[in-house]
């Protein structure tokens, strides 16, 4: 047990590694939201878009930055401190004291495991949240105020018709995108915009070239002699909806949260459509923790050899370097299991045990 009790020398470490943590964390988030600050400048005056605006977009999506900035924060913060903590003797002196390089790499992830799961919480709760509401007033800008998200799913005024989609979504059909629009429903007003005349219940609506075809749609209407319904298999729906708008506004896959995925995966599954596109990102964000902890644990050895004698810029450069290889290492280990058919959990999990074997292998040599 007292090989695993916390020491004042673990507070050391840990606080050292959260400072620069903490700092390169506010960095890279306040750089990539000056980033989306100064592009959503750019759509101020566009139908009544306002500063304030471009304000909210920011701050709703800050959270989804935090929880993508966090790997990358932990890797160069966590060889930052021990970086430091090297250059100035301190990592020699733990060493001489017999406190072995797995220990030492230990406590620095320690820190990095508590902060983490308050990441993986905001990701699932307040991340998803505030892209929705970005989602939302960038639809509301491309579409001139007629379209909208609420909980009850898309909104949207056609002349003198309200439609409402449960939900949306993009779909691929050989070189070309359409959007797909499920449990969809019409409603059509009379010209005073008083009353209802016509109401239109569809399981999808689909892009059809230039037009859209509702299937499976029952149809019923009201008038001085009562009220009609048919249906019909698929019929043509006259509409000025704009498939460009609505494709630019749906919330991609990964920005979702895990329940979300998951309630796509399985009606996709009972439909028997692809579920891959949504599996990916799901088994994404469950490994999201160990990817976490395995990257910066395996990254600290770098602080034992290479960075010791390096100054500041030199553990900037190797955290960078170590962050984007192991970002594209990993998008083309998950790209190549798409392209042949690997499971995605599969796919996903397979970096980082690879990375957790070379991390065996350099602690198991250097006690």
């Amino acid at each position: 047990m007292a090989a695993v009790r916390i020491k004042r020398v673990d507070w050391l470490i840990g606080v050292t590694v959260l400072g620069s943590m903490m700092l390169v964390w506010l960095v890279l988030i306040g750089l990539d939201a000056m980033m989306q600050f100064v592009r959503q400048l750019g759509y101020i005056g566009r139908n009544g878009y306002t500063l304030s605006n471009a304000i909210f977009y920011v701050v709703v999506t800050i959270p989804r930055r935090m929880y993508e900035m966090f790997t990358f924060a932990s890797l160069i913060g966590g060889l930052l401190g021990l970086g430091g903590l090297a250059s100035t003797g301190e990592l020699t002196a733990l060493r001489a004291a017999g406190m072995s390089r797995l220990r030492i790499a230990v406590s620095a992830v320690g820190v990095v495991a508590l902060l983490v799961a308050g990441v993986v919480v905001m990701g699932e709760t307040v991340g998803p949240w505030g892209d929705q509401q970005a989602q939302n007033l960038e639809l509301l800008l491309r579409s001139n105020g007629n379209m909208g998200m609420t909980n009850s799913g898309l909104w949207a005024r056609d002349g003198d018709r309200i439609i409402n989609a449960k939900n949306s979504a993009l779909r691929n059909a050989g070189d070309h995108s359409y959007v797909q629009l499920s449990d969809v429903r019409v409603f059509t007003l009379t010209p005073d915009g008083q009353q209802l005349s016509r109401f239109d219940q569809a399981n999808t609506a689909e892009q059809v070239g230039r037009e859209w075809v509702l299937d499976n749609v029952r149809s019923t209407t009201l008038d001085d002699n009562g009220v009609h319904s048919h249906t019909a298999t698929s019929e043509r729906w006259d509409s000025k909806l704009d498939p460009e708008v609505l494709q630019q506004s749906l919330v991609q896959p990964q920005y979702l949260a895990m329940r979300d995925l998951e309630h796509i995966i399985d009606y996709k599954k009972k439909n028997g459509e692809n579920t891959r596109p949504y599996e990916i990102p799901l088994w994404s964000r469950v490994m999201y923790p160990f990817n976490v902890l395995v990257l910066v644990l395996c990254s600290m050895p770098f602080a034992f050899g290479a960075l010791r004698s390096g100054g500041l810029g030199k553990r900037i450069f190797m955290g960078m370097i170590l962050a984007i290889s192991w970002y594209f290492v990993q998008k083309a280990i998950v790209s190549f299991g798409t392209v042949y058919g690997i499971p995605p959990l599969l796919a996903n999990i397979l970096p980082a045990i690879l990375l957790a074997g070379v991390g065996w292998y350099y602690f198991r040599n250097h006690a």
